[in-house]
């Protein structure tokens, strides 16, 4: 039996933390996407004002089964 996996990048945001960015995206795309299966960051960014970081995002890829039909 073969299985087969679709892949898909991502950008996740959030005030708090990038962990709390991939939580973010991995949240929303479940909302539209069933079954995913793993998530790999590949990059992560944040804003700086004053001296300190904010608006922290993540691009991460997405991976899911797909469907037999």
């Amino acid at each position: 039996m073969s299985h087969t996996v679709k892949i898909i990048e991502l950008v996740g945001l959030s005030e708090q933390s990038w962990e709390d960015a991939v939580k973010n995206v991995v949240w929303e795309a479940s909302k539209s996407i069933d079954g995913i299966t793993g998530v790999e960051v590949l990059n992560m960014t944040a804003d700086v004002r004053d001296g300190k970081l904010y608006d922290y995002k993540v691009n991460v890829q997405v991976a899911f089964p797909v469907k037999n039909r």
